[in-house]
């Protein structure tokens, strides 16, 4: 056939039959039709299979494209078993480049047939107009005219067999895109990079009408209408009026529901909101609208940001292997992230989605409107953004609990890899894959370097470098350094120093010491840093004074500019010695601790009875419960003295009427297993599980009565509760009895006790209003064994049957599951791996058995190895699948050096395994640093 555009939008097909009389030999020699194809792509030559060694990017070799697509048109055209692409560029000299030279293209051949090249309508020739090697199109600057022209490409791609979940691919009943940080080159040839910012003038997209109905695609809708001479099929175009770079394209084509809404902006603005989903999870949408109107509404007031397109759609997705992506316009959140309602979301999932809803659309100005030169600069618009959502979120919310939040999950993960062998900067100077680089370091140390401009240069000033920011980079690709300049000149101060902190890699120590003089009354406090720079850092330490006599605060938070290797700061005028309240409200991202390393446990009480600021008060009693830990895992006895002051801080916050549930919450908590792991030199998992249980079991013995009253108290208050609620409040209370919860279902170590603890999690269960008492409940029951144990097993069938095959809700059964407190928990998550309702072409199933396994430390950590074994194993066949994820469970295996020698040889032994294997490049740089 021929086919001919009868207008911008429609096609016009024309037959020409041809006759062919071939003999039987003839007709046995012909090749298959998928060999046809193949022969005819361009880059069939090029050998997807052939051993090429993986290649290290350095951030020092940068260097500006000598030409660029400064604007595109697409045309997709989707029919089952085959998509073909349509893409017609604009080709100019780069205005910031060394003058014309060779357009090269990013392509990746597995996933795409290359079919027609042509430049200003002629067809290319290889060799003397264009080459091709593995993962790259060069057309030659002889093909163009002074570096100009119109590229045309015409591409055949199969998403249906796309389980990368990069580029184009099909999830249930659609077709969808991810395109960050390299997914758009598996889907055409494009130079696919941040800094080559389009604009994506026209792209129409043409499906089946019935089966897909909705067609989208980023920035404002221009027109649709149905296939002429193929009425089953429809089209639409989308056209997007702000430059982007090729990582935030996006298109969705598929049978969805929707919820509808509108937004008017402080300047009148209407803005046409609506999210998508599949369609019996419609009524799911509700929370995700209004965390989205709140975050319209916060960052107007807060930065003076308004949303600058007519329409905001955002789609949930079932298979997605990030948590969302910014998309100019066209959001894709994985489902995940997106659907909550109170039978099938926990408080913890409604917060999620509020804060990944404020992410993604904070990022239309801290990623989109101002983007990344370059993939190393990706803390530029992440560790930002994640700023921005943490504070969105403590305001919607409470600062102080968020603040507790973000700092337990720094340090529970953020420091362990600042401590193992995937250690980077915040700003990396070298990768293999990228995709390893959306790290807690990149994202949430970023964030804790961004709040340190907001601590040295306070809100205000904060405020007017984001103002400088904006209008010196709209519309621009930049760098760290460009957002520093920003934040000085707008402050008039000097921040060259503290651009270490996006070159230096690990943690860094800060020691105190202190000095009270009577006579003059001054207090000086001595702090000294450590690091792995070779310069002194800019660390803000910000210090209060509380009054040993009085217990009152005699010197207000005032920040510390420590600059220097060993600083003094003074403090004069004071009538009694004081405790200084260092560090509040964790003001920068370091490990804090005393000059003799010696605990001061008489200090800690008093801080944790005391202290002014929320933030410490609540570390002075983690410290407490940690040195009571350690006492038990190092020796197995615990001080008469340090048992005295943890029963009576944790009495005290039990008692205090006053204190918000979630704060008391958070009080009465232990710190996790991966946060005390983090303090030892060597750590024993299975000591660390059974130390913290000694320690938490001593507390609920102690105050069992006390905690029945409180529990019971609770419930009567939320019983009166008739609406289901997730405010601060309601969502409080719920938190401190499911604390209490734990605590009292941890004494269960006669029948009796076992008995006591199934009655009391299972009536839990049955009088949950929502999905958070029963996760709570589930899971004191899943690691209950004895005389609890048909209890346990009950529950979890009742749960699953409840589901009722919800993906979300049946997440929750495999994790609480995987991460059970059980001595055969192995063996359940290798049973579960043959479940009918998991799969590994599903990241969220994945992760909650697979990676919550891995977060299961005792177990995982057995010293027979089989953990390390089982998730090796796990590894090597999901690589073949989806290497983004192998790569990140992969991560579980490298962190050997803080283990004993035998748990470390088992760990070093399986990644030798893996390494000998023909790997993904995502998880061979995971591999080749764990074996380094």
């Amino acid at each position: 056939y021929t086919q001919t555009r009868t207008s911008t939008n429609q096609r016009r097909y024309s037959t020409i039959v041809i006759k062919f009389n071939l003999t039987p030999n003839q007709l046995n020699n012909m090749p298959s039709t998928s060999e046809s194809q193949s022969r005819v792509a361009l880059n069939s030559a090029v050998k997807a299979d052939a051993e090429t060694a993986p290649v290290e990017c350095f951030r020092a070799d940068y260097e500006p494209l000598p030409n660029i697509v400064s604007k595109i048109s697409m045309d997709f055209d989707i029919r089952d078993g085959k998509t073909v692409v349509t893409s017609e560029m604009t080709i100019e000299p780069n205005p910031n480049g060394k003058g014309p030279g060779d357009l090269v293209l990013d392509g990746d051949e597995t996933a795409v047939k290359l079919m027609t090249l042509q430049v200003d309508g002629r067809d290319l020739i290889e060799n003397e107009d264009y080459e091709l090697s593995p993962g790259k199109l060069v057309v030659k600057g002889v093909a163009l005219k002074d570096g100009k022209g119109l590229l045309r490409t015409v591409v055949e791609t199969v998403p249906e067999e796309n389980t990368q979940l990069s580029g184009l691919y099909k999830s249930g009943p659609m077709y969808c895109t991810q395109c960050e940080a390299m997914g758009f080159r598996r889907i055409t040839y494009y130079p696919d990079r941040p800094d080559n910012m389009a604009v994506f003038d026209n792209v129409r997209i043409e499906a089946d009408k019935e089966a897909y109905p909705v067609l989208l695609s980023n920035g404002n809708f221009i027109e649709k209408g149905s296939i002429e001479d193929e009425p089953s099929r429809h089209f639409a175009v989308w056209s997007d009026p702000f430059p982007k770079p090729s990582y935030l394209f996006c298109v969705v084509a598929g049978k969805l529901g929707s919820l509808k809404d509108t937004y008017t902006t402080t300047s009148g603005t209407e803005v046409q909101l609506e999210i998508f989903s599949e369609e019996e999870n419609v009524n799911k949408l509700d929370y995700a609208m209004e965390s989205l109107k709140r975050s319209m509404k916060w960052d107007e007031d807060k930065f003076g940001l308004e949303y600058d397109l007519g329409i905001y759609n955002i789609v949930a997705v079932n298979d997605f292997n990030m948590g969302a992506m910014e998309n100019k316009g066209l959001n894709v959140f994985n489902t995940a992230y997106v659907l909550a309602d109170p039978s099938t979301a926990s408080d913890s999932d409604y917060e999620r989605v509020e804060g990944v809803i404020g992410h993604e659309y904070f990022h239309n100005w801290t990623g989109n409107r101002v983007t990344c030169r370059d993939w190393f600069q990706l803390t530029l618009k992440e560790g930002l953004t994640v700023f921005r959502d943490q504070e969105f979120s403590g305001d919607m919310g409470s600062n102080a609990v968020k603040r507790i939040e973000d700092v337990c999950s720094l340090r529970a993960r953020q420091f362990a890899e600042d401590a193992g062998p995937m250690s980077h900067p915040i700003r990396p100077d070298s990768y293999i894959s990228m995709d390893n680089f959306y790290t807690m370091t990149v994202y949430n140390k970023g964030a804790e370097i961004i709040r340190m401009y907001n601590t040295i240069l306070s809100e205000e000033g904060f405020r007017k470098g984001m103002d400088l920011y904006f209008k010196r980079h709209d519309g621009s690709a930049v760098t760290c350094e460009d957002f520093r300049a920003a934040m000085a000149d707008a402050n008039e101060v000097d921040l060259e120093q503290f651009g270490l902190w996006y070159s230096t890699s690990g943690t860094p120590t800060v020691t105190y010491s202190s000095d009270f003089d009577a006579e003059t009354g001054v207090f000086k406090l001595t702090l000294s840093q450590k690091s792995n720079s070779e310069k002194p850092m800019f660390i803000p330490v910000s210090t209060g004074l509380i009054d040993k006599v009085t217990g009152e605060e005699v010197a207000p938070t005032k920040v510390l500019e420590l600059k220097e290797d060993t600083q003094t700061f003074e403090f004069a005028g004071l009538k009694n010695d004081v405790v200084p309240s260092i560090l509040r409200q964790f003001s920068a991202p370091v490990k804090l601790v005393s000059s003799t390393g010696e605990i001061d446990e008489e200090t800690l009480k008093f801080l944790a009875a005391r202290d002014t600021d929320g933030f410490n008060r609540w570390e002075a009693g983690q410290r407490l419960y940690t040195s009571l830990v350690f006492q038990s895992y190092n020796d197995g006895s615990m001080s008469d003295t340090t048992k005295g002051y943890v029963f009576e801080a944790f009495e005290s916050t039990l008692q205090e009427e006053s204190m918000d549930y979630s704060i008391k919450a958070y009080a009465l908590t232990l710190p996790t297993e991966s946060t005390l792991s983090e303090e030892l030199a060597e750590v024993d998992p299975v000591a660390v599980r059974k130390a913290r249980g000694t320690v938490k079991i001593a507390i609920a013995r102690k105050f069992q009565s006390q905690l029945l009253d409180a529990y019971a108290k609770l419930s009567t208050e939320m019983e009166a509760e008739k609406e289901f609620k997730v405010d601060a409040v309601s969502v409080g209370q719920r938190r401190l009895r499911n604390t209490i919860l734990t605590y009292l279902t941890s004494i269960k170590e006669t029948e009796e006790e076992q008995k006591a603890a199934a009655e009391l999690a299972s009536a839990h269960y049955d009088k949950a209003k929502g999905m958070t008492d029963k996760v709570a409940a589930l899971s004191a029951l899943a690691s209950l064994d004895g005389a609890g144990a048909s209890a346990r097993d009950d529950a979890l069938e009742r749960f699953y049957n409840e589901a009722n095959g919800d993906a979300l809700v049946l997440n929750k059964w495999f994790s609480i599951q995987a991460t059970a407190d059980l001595p055969d928990v192995l063996d359940r998550v290798m049973a579960l791996t043959k479940h009918p309702d998991f799969t590994f072409s599903n990241p969220n199933r994945c992760r909650s058995l697979i990676s919550a396994f891995t977060m299961n430390l005792a177990p995982f950590h057995a010293e027979n190895g089989e953990g390390y074994k089982f998730i090796a194993e796990t590894i090597a066949e999901l690589d073949k699948i989806n290497p983004q994820i192998s790569s990140r469970m992969g991560t579980s295996l490298i962190q050997w050096r803080k283990y004993s020698k035998s748990r470390a040889e088992l760990m070093k032994g399986e990644l030798k395994k893996l390494a000998e294997m023909k790997l993904s490049d995502d998880l061979f740089e995971i591999v080749n640093r764990g074996l380094k």
